[in-house]
């Protein structure tokens, strides 16, 4: 590939990411590739040349060229021999990411890069990056004084909202016929599966009775496992791909370096997975650390199955009254299926996977504007406010939209009454169910 004309060889549609230093584009760049191909950093300026890569949404196969942070007015060489480089790739782009940092208010460098590309003529998405929170998109509006339409908010480092800006980026791409009959010959993709849950439940001897083998190392002793182990099997002609992650303990009692990386890698393992097995010790009852690895998954958006492990040693085995114990313990996991096990014997282990298939149907699932539109018609607030429509820009979770009057938050509990009113609708068991809202002005009460 040629890094002097800024044009690709094969024809491909190019994607540009531009934006003043540290503000995130080298992240950026590398999770929409899967790999880090530029090197990343806290230090300002790490990236000065352009880089390519290859990259695929969809089927729709794209140049992306990460550029060097751009200072406009900065006149010093290496400032300056950036500024050429990113505009040699930018007269080649067809579309542009202007990365902005979410967490810092907007700079006169953002102003000044921002002028320089309408100039240009050129679709822009700015895509405010280190939104790792729902709480913090609100603070996306004042980016759109930089004069652009669209603007997204992602969280590269928790890879959150990278499949929106890629759907907006590429959806006038062409798309490759022949990787989609490949996919398609191929068959369904491969559901990922994390195991998580404290130290000693009996994770790893769950990873061995679903796969039926001797896989991962079984131990007594607390904490056994410290390294993440795949392992893939098919089942009814889908391919399942387990990963048995680390025992997640409470962070102030992971004092050595090795177990605070297992945990790390634990969280990493949950946001790369589409379904979490949270197994249970059923001989102690479901405890607070259960609750707040449970709620990894759930700030992560993943599809849920509550396992109890260990029934056979229960002496009084009254499932409704021990299910409920869990209901009221972990109110916010209510849309997660509670199955109950014994992986040492092999009871009730084959039946996940027809649990797992369905929880990632639902999380993959997508319904139509139109069927959601006469949902939005039987919503009632209760107050003055309108809705006016109604979509479902994703999935894995899926996220739907309500486009209100004002740019209001709605409050929790409405917020919750709609969630649950979409499940009684269309279903989502297993699956969280993300619930935003647009507004046309702002509220009067902000």
């Amino acid at each position: 590939m040629s890094k002097t004309s800024g044009k690709d060889p094969a024809g491909l549609p190019t994607i540009v990411i531009v934006g003043r230093p540290n503000v995130g584009k080298s992240s950026i760049f590398n999770a929409i590739l899967g790999q880090r191909k530029a090197i990343t950093g806290n230090e300002p300026g790490i990236t000065r040349d352009r880089i390519y890569g290859e990259a695929v949404h969809r089927h729709r196969r794209f140049v992306l060229i990460d550029t060097g942070g751009i200072i406009p007015d900065d006149l010093a060489t290496i400032p300056a021999e950036i500024l050429k480089q990113a505009r040699v790739a930018l007269e080649a782009a067809d579309q542009i990411i202007l990365v902005v940092d979410g967490r810092t208010e907007m700079t006169s460098a953002d102003r000044d890069l921002a002028q320089i590309l309408r100039k240009l003529s050129k679709p822009v998405v700015v895509t405010v990056n280190k939104i790792d929170d729902p709480k913090r998109e609100s603070l996306t509006t004042e980016f759109y004084a930089l004069g652009f339409p669209r603007v997204m908010p992602v969280s590269a480092e928790h890879r959150k909202g990278l499949n929106d800006l890629l759907d907006e980026l590429t959806k006038d791409f062409p798309i490759n016929e022949s990787e989609e009959d490949e996919e398609a010959e191929k068959g369904p993709r491969p559901v990922r599966v994390s195991i998580i849950g404290r130290p000693n439940v009996g994770k790893s001897t769950l990873l061995n009775a679903l796969i039926g083998g001797e896989r991962a190392i079984v131990s007594p002793i607390a904490g056994t496992t410290r390294d993440s182990v795949d392992e893939s099997i098919v089942v009814e002609g889908r391919e399942y791909v387990f990963i048995d992650t680390a025992g997640i303990r409470r962070k102030g009692k992971t004092f050595e370096m090795a177990e605070k990386l297992s945990v790390m890698m634990a969280r990493k393992n949950i946001r790369m997975a589409h379904v979490t097995l949270l197994v249970l010790d059923a001989t102690e009852g479901p405890v607070a650390s259960d609750a707040t690895i449970g709620g990894y998954a759930h700030e992560e958006g993943r599809a849920l199955i509550i396992c109890v492990n260990k029934w056979d040693l229960l002496e009084s085995k009254k499932q409704k009254e021990y299910e409920q114990n869990i209901r009221d313990q972990f109110k916010f996991l209510d849309y997660a299926p509670v199955v109950f096990l014994s992986a040492k014997e092999n009871r009730g282990v084959h039946g996940l996977f027809k649990r797992i298939a369905t929880a990632y149907t639902n999380f993959d699932k997508r319904i139509p504007t139109g069927e959601l539109n006469r949902f939005a018609e039987t919503l009632d607030f209760g107050y003055q406010r309108r809705i006016y429509y109604m979509t479902q820009p994703s999935v894995r979770p899926p996220t739907f939209v309500l486009f209100m009057d004002t740019y209001q938050e709605l409050y929790f509990s409405i917020e919750r009454m709609v969630a649950n009113k979409i499940r009684e609708r269309f279903g989502f068991e297993g699956s969280p169910v993300i619930i935003k809202t647009r507004g046309r002005r702002k509220s009067t009460k902000d």
